[in-house]
């Protein structure tokens, strides 16, 4: 067992069910695991044979956001801090946006942070009743990174995108559906039955069309969040890597005590 989590991947006939894993920590992403994302994404999208991937995360949670043990190993040098979010954590998220298979979500538990953002990612968006969605990192002393936050804020909506960065609110299933983030809500015992009935519908469908009709939305749509952020912003994005608050969040949180701002 990879003590720094992993992403596991099962190709059974045309389907790959992508599994996040990090017991112990609701599946919370680790800098390995992004990187296995990416490059597990990558081969999907080479593969022949695949004509569907599922998206979910192991033993009963999605992903309850970034493994904020690792955090202070690189968070506080900007330099390093720009590299985790646009070469490792873009690197695993524009994989599953350029990758021309339909991506399901099947979402149970936590998803936050980048729960969040890798469920925006997906085509089509499952959850059991008591899925949680939010991304409370303003409680850590940090701002959502500029790529991330436009992709959140497209797929989930700018209000609740600023609910969720400025209020640090969690949202039930039920008002995550009501905002058009999923697409259908179900009793837990009836997720993993809904999910396989919906991906068995959809890989009946034609292979081509599907590609098709992905790379025509992307085209339209781009990510969901409009235009790539401008220069100017990336360029600044990260100054805050060793300001006072961001340390003190991070400190605080994995000191199990209030974080003083």
């Amino acid at each position: 067992m990879n003590p720094s989590g992993w992403v596991d991947c099962r190709i059974d006939g045309g389907l790959a069910s992508v599994t996040l894993c990090n017991p112990g920590k609701l599946n919370a992403m680790s800098r390995p695991m992004w990187r296995e994302l990416r490059r597990v994404f990558e081969q999907l999208a080479l593969s022949e044979t695949v004509r569907c991937v599922l998206v979910q995360g192991h033993e009963g949670h999605f992903c309850a956001g970034g493994d904020i043990s690792e955090y202070p190993d690189f968070r506080f040098d900007e330099a390093a801090l720009r590299a985790f979010h646009e070469d490792d954590v873009w690197g695993g998220l524009s994989a599953i946006l350029e990758c021309d298979l339909p991506v399901v979500a099947q979402i149970a538990g936590n998803c936050m942070g980048a729960g969040m953002e890798i469920a925006s990612c997906c085509d089509l968006r499952l959850a059991s009743e008591s899925a949680r969605f939010g991304a409370p990192i303003a409680k850590l002393g940090f701002p959502m990174a500029p790529r991330e936050a436009q992709l959140v804020a497209g797929a989930a909506g700018e209000l609740t995108a600023r609910e969720m960065l400025l209020a640090a609110a969690v949202l039930p299933a039920a008002e995550m559906k009501a905002r058009g983030f999923l697409n259908r809500v179900l009793p837990g015992d009836a997720l993993d039955t809904e999910v396989r009935v919906l991906i068995d519908s959809m890989m009946r469908l034609s292979p081509q069309a599907a590609r098709l009709n992905k790379q025509t939305l992307r085209a339209l749509v781009g990510r969901g969040q409009g235009v790539d952020p401008s220069a100017a912003l990336l360029a600044d994005a990260y100054r805050y890597a060793d300001s006072a608050e961001h340390i003190e969040g991070i400190s605080a949180f994995l000191a199990k005590r209030p974080p003083q701002f």
